[in-house]
């Protein structure tokens, strides 16, 4: 083994890591223009992958919710559309008319 191996500080060092991550490209342009042709039918071949595994994914969701509400009736199905369901309090006038003067006419409006 080399003495410089391990010699972190040297450009020795760096030239040896950047070589290893950083590969060249070929020099003849056929090969490089293969190359380039094959680098885009792996982008285009991942990008297919993803929108393929995305639409799966929203189809598996709709597919568990339905599954979810099988056999339960909708609640639209089952009143009047005419009907309007709640509870309620009647409150006698003077008590509205009291908290009326009570309060400023600012603080009323919500």
């Amino acid at each position: 083994m080399f003495a410089q191996t391990f010699r972190f500080g040297t450009s020795h060092f760096h030239s040896r890591v950047r070589s290893a991550f950083e590969p060249r490209k070929p020099r003849h342009r056929l090969l490089r223009f293969a190359l380039g042709v094959v680098g885009l039918g792996v982008l285009a071949v991942l990008v297919a992958f993803s929108v393929a595994l995305g639409a799966a994914m929203i189809v598996a969701g709709m597919l568990y919710k339905l599954w979810k509400t099988r056999g339960k009736r909708l609640a639209r199905a089952q009143r009047d559309a005419r009907i309007v369901e709640g509870e309620f309090r009647i409150v006698e006038p003077s008590v509205i008319e009291a908290s009326a003067i009570e309060r400023p006419r600012s603080q009323t409006s919500l």
